[in-house]
């Protein structure tokens, strides 16, 4: 990862563009694909037959809808979780990850108990895998990510889909993305303890390049939607890490499905605003106010399509502001470096709009800048949040990339 010495780095596409190589000089270090190549080779004493990838994303809008069977446009992001493997005859998968300096040996046909901890990732991925009576061949491979982990860019999905890609190809299946998708969010469900709903495991499945992927929660239709060239998508890290799983995301889920069950719908995807509103002394205000921001993000999704499709820039940024706003004061899921760095973005040469990003509670913001204005943009960033107290913070220019896939070692 190229560090800039500042308290911005600005990458673009994993790599620091000609346009902001002026702003520091880069410190090198290999990227995950070289790393794990290169431990593959130093622990297993062989050539990888096989290299994998997953990405993470960036909801660029739909915050918080999709267990609420409702609408998102995520892209996946030029930042991914790698595997370099080989197939093997024992019955297990063992795996070194490199970002935590540890190895683990899971079994494929024996009972796993629950810990904590990154290999859960593998352990739930087996243990889904293993009652959808799904063939599990062994292997032995090295991990590692640039994927920054607690960011609110779905690090975890981006693990789940690598290690369920690893599967396939040691195990030589044909690779349907909906149905792994669908496992592996079962897995991060009932292993992990994590009640996340299905957009992060579909997008790091499913992303194309140059694209956002619109999902329908529901019925899992999904529509590609291209990104056009006159924007940029800026991913502001704010340095400060979440813990959802500890954390309040199955409180909202739950208040979310307790307003649900007042309307007696399936789902706050059914809940007009104006049933919600006619409705409003009777429910309780906390839950009104969780049921309010589901139901104005399901709306701000589709019409923040149609301004893209129609070249209306100011106005899917002006969206992506409403949707802050909503996350903040209804939804309360932001933090103060979140409102610290969307604010900071909005003030910004080029920027249409800004919001947070991911479950809350810190990690990024996600702001749609004119691409012919990104320097001025990350310049501006990177004085504006140190000045207005932001510590730590960093600055991605990403680029939409494909969903998971076998590569050449």
């Amino acid at each position: 990862m190229d560090v800039l010495p500042s308290p911005f780095a600005v990458w673009i596409g994993g790599v620091l563009s000609e346009k902001t190589q002026s702003l520091a000089v880069m410190k090198k270090e290999s990227t995950p694909r070289q790393r794990v190549l290169e431990a593959f080779r130093d622990v297993y004493k062989e050539n990888p037959q096989f290299l994998v990838r997953a990405p993470g994303r960036v909801n660029l809008i739909g915050e918080h809808t999709d267990y609420n069977d409702g609408f998102v446009l995520p892209i996946a992001l030029n930042r991914a979780t790698w595997i370099a493997l080989s197939p093997h005859d024992t019955q297990e998968v063992h795996l070194k990850s490199l970002d935590f300096n540890e190895s683990v040996t899971v079994p494929l046909h024996q009972k796993l108990n629950q810990d904590r901890g990154w290999q859960e990732y593998l352990k739930g991925v087996v243990n889904i895998m293993s009652r959808e009576k799904m063939m599990l061949k062994g292997w032995h491979g090295v991990v590692a990510g640039d994927v920054p982990i607690g960011a609110g860019l779905s690090s975890s999905a981006s693990l789940e889909l690598a290690l369920a890609k690893a599967f396939a190809v040691a195990g030589d299946w044909k690779w349907e993305p909906q149905k792994m998708a669908r496992l592996c969010q079962k897995a991060e469900n009932e292993w992990v303890g994590m009640n996340c709903g299905i957009m992060d495991q579909t997008i790091s499945a499913l992303g194309q390049k140059g694209h956002a992927l619109f999902l329908d929660c529901r019925s899992l239709e999904t529509k590609q939607v291209a990104l056009p060239d006159s924007l940029d998508v800026a991913v502001m890290d704010t340095g400060t890490r979440h813990k959802l799983v500890d954390s309040a995301y199955n409180e909202r889920r739950s208040q979310c499905e307790e307003a649900a069950a007042f309307f007696e719908v399936v789902a706050l995807r059914d809940l007009s605003l104006e049933k919600l509103l006619a409705s409003e002394k009777e429910l309780d205000p906390l839950v009104f106010r969780r049921a309010r921001h589901v139901v104005c993000e399901n709306d701000r999704v589709l019409n923040f399509i149609n301004a893209l499709e129609g070249g209306m820039h100011e106005k899917a940024g002006q969206l992506m502001n409403e949707s802050h706003a909503s996350l903040r004061n209804d939804f309360e899921v932001s933090s103060e470096a979140l409102d610290l760095i969307t604010n900071c973005a909005r003030q910004a040469p080029g920027c249409y709009g800004a919001r947070m990003t991911g479950g809350g509670f810190g990690g990024c913001g996600v702001a749609l800048v004119d691409s012919s204005k990104s320097k001025e943009f990350s310049e501006a960033m990177e004085t504006g949040y140190k000045a207005s107290g932001g510590k730590n913070g960093m600055i991605y220019i990403c680029s939409a990339s494909e969903g998971a896939e076998a590569l050449k070692p």
